[in-house]
């Protein structure tokens, strides 16, 4: 249940980091550059399937009928902590993505 309850956390802050660095401002504020219109497209795709993904976990580790304002929990903390990171430490917010999912199959292993 603990490692269903980080993957609905992590899923959740990567698909608010997907959707925001599907923002041309948002990408250039971490990068420098100017996004294509492809890439914008596939990281908003991107992002919008990991909040359909940690909607999944949060089922998982909720129930369903727990789930939808689990997710809501999850969503409003995950985007408070990327609305945090952002102005200070862009790269750093990016990076914590990657973290994720080493961190998730750790807790996955011991729990």
């Amino acid at each position: 249940m603990v490692a269903h309850f980080f993957a609905g956390f992590a899923l959740a802050y990567i698909g608010m980091l997907g959707l925001c660095q599907g923002l041309e401002r948002h990408y250039k504020q971490v990068w420098q550059t100017v996004p294509s219109a492809p890439l914008r497209r596939l990281l908003r795709g991107a992002g919008w399937f990991s909040l359909a993904l940690s909607f999944y976990f949060c089922g998982r580790a909720w129930g369903w009928a727990m789930a939808p304002i689990g997710w809501f929990g999850m969503l409003s903390l995950s985007g408070f902590g990327l609305l945090m990171l952002l102005p200070y430490r862009p790269r750093l917010a990016v990076w914590l993505a990657f973290v994720c999912v080493p961190l998730w199959v750790l807790i996955r292993v011991l729990a």
